[in-house]
């Protein structure tokens, strides 16, 4: 929706509605994907789900969705098989005529010093977080860009703007999603169709499990985060309904960092 369409006279609260909208989200069976799946769902939108793992019917994201009285379509690719890729991408092409939102949530982390990553560790985290995500949007986007309208959300991380520690592979594919972000917002945003990328801080998920557990390093984390705590997958979601929505009509290229105030230290 473009300013031209609702003026000054649509309610603020409205410019976030996604009333009529479907949303495809990656990575959705648990954790940010399930949780920004269901603000998307709540703020009005049907829910293409895709994940790895995730169930054809009964799944907890595809109950809670309809719970909210949203439609649900799930669907399993995984994301390091590039022929998987491109089976799933010509069957929801086929199946969902039009694809309004397009959340690159699915994504992964393999932790080994830098001197010994293995080359297999490499080359999974660029085809998952990097290449499977390029492919994707490449594709959605086509459509989106036929229509002049569409929102194109990548979850990023703080390694796409720093190094990290033992994750030489998910910081160099992280990095490269922060870069795609602005590369694709450069063609498309005077087509109508807005990519931004949300990167969220230290957050309570299966990736940080180990993070947690490491009793010197949680400490370390805590006490640069001025919010005090572990983010929880529900802080993500008011930024996803925001960059999902017209509200962000104007918003292009920006990787929006929600940290506890990580990055402000």
């Amino acid at each position: 929706m473009k300013v031209k369409d609702w003026g000054l006279e649509m309610k603020i609260l409205d410019r976030f509605k996604l009333d009529g909208m479907t949303a495809i989200v990656t990575g959705c069976r648990r954790g940010i994907g399930k949780s920004i799946a269901l603000a998307l769902a709540e703020a009005g939108a049907d829910i293409v789900g895709v994940s790895r793992s995730l169930e054809p019917q009964g799944s907890d994201v595809e109950n809670e969705v309809l719970a909210l009285g949203r439609r649900f379509m799930a669907y399993r690719c995984d994301f390091a098989d590039r022929k998987a890729l491109r089976s799933f991408i010509e069957r929801v092409l086929a199946e969902v005529p039009e694809i309004g939102i397009l959340v690159n949530n699915a994504g992964s982390i393999l932790r080994k010093p830098a001197a010994e990553y293995p080359e297999e560790y490499w080359d999974t985290m660029i085809e998952v977080n990097l290449n499977s995500q390029f492919i994707l949007t490449r594709e959605i986007g086509k459509k989106m860009l036929d229509r002049g309208a569409g929102k194109i959300i990548f979850i990023a991380s703080l390694l796409s703007f720093q190094g990290g520690i033992t994750v030489p592979g998910y910081a160099a594919s992280k990095g490269g999603v922060g870069q795609l972000t602005k590369a694709l917002a450069n063609e498309w945003a005077a087509r109508g169709v807005q990519v931004n990328a949300i990167a969220p801080g230290y957050f309570s998920t299966d990736n940080t499990v180990a993070l947690r557990a490491d009793t010197e390093r949680n400490r370390a984390i805590l006490a640069r985060i001025p919010a005090g705590r572990w983010g929880e997958p529900q802080d993500l979601q008011g930024a996803a309904v925001f960059l999902a929505s017209s509200a962000s009509d104007y918003v292009n290229g920006t990787i929006l960092t929600v940290d506890g105030g990580w990055m402000a230290r």
